[in-house]
């Protein structure tokens, strides 16, 4: 009988837990070292050819390692 009148919320129970799973992947791939290693290299190209300027590059930089640390005190 419960299982009957819950029924009607399976589809929102489906939504929230893909929901959940997407979150977790994001921020896998958001605090994900390698890839910051690579934005910070990136970040280091595109100032050597002077496609961005130095504040710019130093502000990028210091987001991308504040990720890193931040996620170090996460886990």
């Amino acid at each position: 009988m419960t299982n009957l009148l819950t029924l009607p919320l399976a589809p929102l129970r489906a939504t929230v837990a893909l929901a959940e799973q997407i979150r977790r992947q994001a921020e896998a791939e958001y605090y994900d070292p390698a890839r910051i290693r690579l934005q910070l290299e990136q970040i280091d190209e595109l100032r050597e050819r002077g496609e961005i300027d130095p504040d710019q590059a130093a502000a990028w930089e210091d987001d991308l390692v504040s990720r890193l640390y931040e996620h170090r005190e996460e886990t």
